[in-house]
C-alpha cells in the first residue's frame, strides 16, 4: 500500500476508528450540499428526530435544477420550486449557511466552494454529486457520496469507507499553445480507461500539472472520477495559496502563515510509496473531442474515429454500441463533424478562465446561423466579474445566449435539453447516452475553446487554426 503521499496523510489525520470488514470511520471537515440530494437525507432525520451534528462544517446551495433562462420565483417547473423551497427550509431549521439565488455567491456546488475560500489544503470534502473531486485540486481528499451517506454526514460528520490505493499520474513538460487541461485530462482517461482508477486515488503530478493554474487543476480533479477514481488531486502548492489568500472564509493574519506551514506539510514526500505511476508527456497531447459515450472515448482533433481491431477487447462492445448511437463509421475523421448545439459551462469548465479563453477565440466572431450557441457562468461570482471584463458582451455579439448560473445541459435538470438527435460540443464531463436531456442526443465533450471554434464553424474545428491568426 501507498505511504507517505498527501492521501496517507489526510487519510490518517481524519480517521476516527476502524470498524468491523476492514473499512475506516472518516471524519468530514467540509460537507458541501445542495437542492437535489439533500432532500431525502434531511427526511432520514427527521424520522430519526436527530438533528445536524456540526451544521458549521455544511455548506448549502442550488445549482442542478434551477434555471438558467429566468430565475425569478416561483420558478415555472413545480418539482424544481419545491426541491429549493426544501432546502430553504431545512437550512433554516438546521442553521446551515445557505448561499441563496441573489445572495452573490450562488452557483455550482464545485465552483463556488473555491471561490470562496472554503476548499483548503488537507481537508476531507464531501457532497452527493460525483465530481467532488474537483476539490481535490487544492491538495484536499474530496469524495462525492449518495444520498445516505450525506444523512450519516449531517448525523455523524463522518462516512465509513476502505481506504484506496494511490496511483500518481505524472505529467511531463508542458501543454502547446491551444491545448487545454480539459484536453489533457480527456486524454488522460483515454490512455487508462474509464474503468482503470476503480479503487485508487489518483494524484496528478508533474511539470506539466505544476504550470497549471488551480482552475485548470480543478478540472482535471473534477474529471478523474469519468476515469473510475473516487477522488483526485494535485499536491499544494505556491499557486494554491496565492489562490486561496484574501478570499471570504481563507484564514487570516497570523492564523495564515500557520496554515500555509501546516499545508506545506501534507505534501506527499519525495520518498512516497504508490501503488502505481503512469508517466505521459503532456507536450504531446493535441485538442481532444470525444467520439462517443463515455469520456474515455476520445481522440485527438486530428485523428480518425478507431477502427473495433485497434481497440482492446474489453472495448469493442461498447464502441459498437457508441458507433450505433453515434452515427459514426470507424476510421471517419472527428475533425468537420457538423454541430447543432454549444455549450460552455458545468462544474468542469464554467469558471472565468473558461470563459476568457473561449471570449478571445470569438472576439471579433459569430456564431454559424446553423448553431444554438449558451454560455451559462459557473456562479454569480464568475457573472458579475465577467461582465466587469466585458465578456457577456463578446459572447452575446458573436451570437451565444448568456444565462443565469446553474448547472444547466451538463446534466439537464432544468430547461436546457437537447432535442431529437442533435450533436452538442459541450465544455461539460459526461457524453453518456440522453446525458444532455435527450434520449437521443449526441455530445461531444472538448476544452471551452474548442467549443466557441465549433461555435464560429458550425462544426468541430482546430482552435488552433483561430489562435494563430
Amino acid at each position: 500500500m501507498s505511504q507517505n503521499t498527501l492521501f496517507d496523510k489526510v487519510w490518517d489525520l481524519h480517521k476516527v476508528s476502524s470498524l468491523p470488514g476492514g473499512s475506516d470511520q472518516i471524519f468530514i471537515g467540509l460537507h458541501l450540499i445542495h437542492e437535489v440530494t439533500s432532500p431525502q437525507a434531511f427526511g432520514a432525520l427527521k424520522d430519526k428526530n436527530l438533528k445536524v451534528k456540526f451544521p458549521n462544517r455544511t455548506v448549502a446551495t442550488v445549482d442542478h435544477i434551477v434555471p438558467t433562462d429566468n430565475q425569478s420565483r416561483p420558478f415555472k417547473d413545480n418539482l424544481a420550486e419545491q426541491m429549493i423551497e426544501t432546502l430553504e427550509r431545512n437550512c433554516i431549521e438546521h442553521k446551515i449557511k445557505f448561499f441563496n439565488i441573489g445572495s452573490g455567491n450562488q452557483g455550482i456546488v464545485h465552483v463556488v466552494a473555491p471561490e470562496l475560500g472554503l476548499t483548503q489544503p488537507g481537508m476531507t470534502i464531501a457532497c452527493g454529486d460525483s465530481h467532488t473531486s474537483t476539490h481535490g485540486a487544492f491538495g484536499s481528499i474530496a469524495f462525492g457520496i449518495g444520498t445516505s451517506q450525506v444523512r450519516d454526514v449531517l448525523a455523524s460528520q463522518t462516512i465509513a469507507m476502505n481506504k484506496l490505493k494511490v496511483r500518481q499520474i505524472w505529467c511531463e513538460k508542458k501543454l502547446s499553445n491551444g491545448v487545454y487541461a480539459k484536453d489533457l485530462v480527456l486524454h488522460i482517461i483515454n490512455r487508462l480507461g474509464v474503468k482503470a482508477g476503480v479503487g485508487f486515488a489518483y494524484e496528478f503530478a508533474g511539470p506539466a500539472i505544476s504550470a497549471l493554474s488551480m482552475e485548470e487543476r480543478m478540472t482535471i480533479c473534477n474529471m478523474s472520477i469519468e476515469g473510475g477514481a473516487r477522488c483526485g488531486y494535485v499536491n499544494p502548492d505556491e499557486t494554491t495559496f496565492r489562490y486561496i489568500k484574501e478570499r471570504l472564509c481563507a484564514p487570516q493574519n497570523k492564523n495564515w502563515d500557520k496554515a500555509v506551514k501546516w499545508w506545506q506539510s501534507l505534501k506527499s514526500d519525495e520518498n512516497s510509496i504508490y501503488d502505481d505511476v503512469i508517466k505521459l508527456d503532456a507536450s504531446e497531447v493535441e485538442p481532444t473531442v470525444t467520439w462517443g459515450i463515455t469520456p474515455g472515448q476520445s481522440i485527438g482533433i486530428n485523428k480518425q474515429i478507431p477502427h473495433l481491431e485497434d481497440l482492446p477487447p474489453n472495448d469493442k462492445f461498447i464502441a459498437e454500441e457508441a458507433y450505433e448511437y453515434m452515427g459514426f463509421k470507424p476510421g471517419q475523421s472527428i475533425k468537420d463533424t457538423p454541430i447543432d448545439v454549444c455549450f460552455i459551462g458545468s462544474c468542469t469548465n464554467g469558471r472565468m478562465s473558461d470563459l476568457r479563453v473561449a471570449a478571445n477565440v470569438l472576439r471579433h466572431q459569430k456564431v454559424s446561423k446553423k448553431v444554438k450557441a449558451f454560455v451559462v457562468p459557473g456562479s454569480e461570482k464568475v457573472a458579475n466579474e465577467a461582465k466587469q471584463e466585458g465578456l457577456d458582451k463578446i459572447f452575446k455579439d458573436a451570437g451565444f445566449q448568456w444565462r443565469e448560473p446553474g448547472c444547466s445541459m451538463c446534466l439537464a435538470m432544468n430547461s436546457d435539453k437537447l432535442i431529437g438527435n442533435q450533436v452538442s460540443a459541450s465544455s461539460s464531463n459526461r457524453n453518456f447516452k440522453g446525458r444532455q436531456g435527450s434520449p437521443s442526443g449526441r455530445t461531444l465533450l472538448m476544452s471551452p475553446a474548442m467549443v466557441a471554434a465549433a461555435a464560429i464553424n458550425g462544426k468541430v474545428s482546430d482552435v488552433r487554426e483561430f489562435l494563430n491568426k
